[in-house]
């Protein structure tokens, strides 16, 4: 019997982790952003994960003016979830973090669910030659860098949210992450369905391995059994063969510029969409069916585009 199954597509088109460098097709300008979420949402997502961006320097920019500059546009144009980042960058205190989310209000905000190494350097084996001086520092700054994501910040995450309705995508990059997340909903301060975003092959956090991958969703349904919703982030090339061994597992998936930069061996990818048909073409050859931003909201309990304050 072929399952009926709604797979939901999370896209996240630009990240914080990527720098200009590194793609031309990489979204910079609030266009562009803007360009990248529309197109992921027309291929298939059902959820687009937003972050900003300095237009000349492509810097991250978590000041809500620039998340202002896309937003309503997005909004008019599709019927997608905008999910906000409260990640913004890792060298960002998680003040300036959560302001997007706090001022704007989306259905969905992601959530960091620990501290940890966060080791981009290795990117510099790869790519030698920069438009802009902060990309390289950035990079080599990662051997020295923990991303804060304390308890007191989460809660403080969870407290700053709590009135406007949103709901999370709660990150976790490792097993800790998820017992975090399980003593935040024990004290009360989340509610179910939770949003789980297991993510995989960043340098600090878990690998990449299937068995990796098990790990996780064993650990998580133990914590969590039938009060939680699972999906997958790989990172770098293993974005698709973790997302089709989740898919298969009764998961859900994201993909994205942020998270991967390629569409294939040595090939980048030409936009986010490309990734996301990607990824459709494969849940779909598994003989299941994408959800829509309707049946997403459905699924994780959101409270709708017309309760946003954009």
């Amino acid at each position: 019997m072929v399952s009926n199954r709604k797979v939901i597509i999370t896209c996240a088109v630009t990240g914080a982790i990527h720098t200009p460098s590194m793609s031309p097709h990489l979204p910079v300008t609030p266009e562009e952003i803007a360009d990248a979420a529309i197109g992921a949402a027309e291929a298939g997502a059902a959820i687009v994960h937003l972050h900003a961006r300095d237009p000349q320097t492509g810097k991250p920019d978590q000041t809500p003016d620039a998340f202002a500059r896309f937003l309503p546009r997005i909004k008019q144009a599709t019927n997608a979830v905008i999910n906000l980042t409260t990640g913004g960058a890792p060298y960002m205190t998680v003040q300036e973090r959560v302001k997007p989310a706090e001022v704007f209000r989306p259905e969905v905000a992601s959530l960091n669910m620990g501290s940890m190494n966060f080791g981009l350097f290795p990117m510099l084996n790869r790519f030698k030659t920069f438009q802009h001086d902060w990309e390289e520092q950035a990079l080599e700054n990662s051997k020295d860098l923990i991303f804060r994501n304390t308890f007191k910040d989460i809660e403080f995450v969870l407290q700053t949210l709590s009135d406007g309705g949103t709901r999370f995508e709660f990150e976790c990059y490792d097993t800790g992450h998820l017992y975090n997340l399980a003593h935040f909903l024990e004290r009360g301060l989340v509610q179910p369905p939770l949003f789980v975003q297991t993510v995989f092959g960043i340098l600090g956090g878990i690998g990449t391995h299937p068995e990796d991958v098990m790990h996780m969703k064993r650990a998580a349904d133990r914590l969590f059994g039938d009060r939680y919703t699972w999906s997958v982030l790989g990172a770098g090339r293993s974005q698709l063969p973790i997302a089709a061994q989740a898919a298969a597992m009764g998961g859900n998936v994201r993909v994205g510029l942020e998270d991967s930069l390629w569409a294939g061996p040595g090939r980048l990818a030409q936009s986010s969409a490309e990734q996301v048909r990607a990824v459709r073409q494969i849940i779909e050859g598994l003989g299941l069916s994408v959800a829509s931003p309707d049946e997403a909201r459905e699924i994780l309990h959101l409270k709708g585009a017309d309760k946003v304050a954009f």
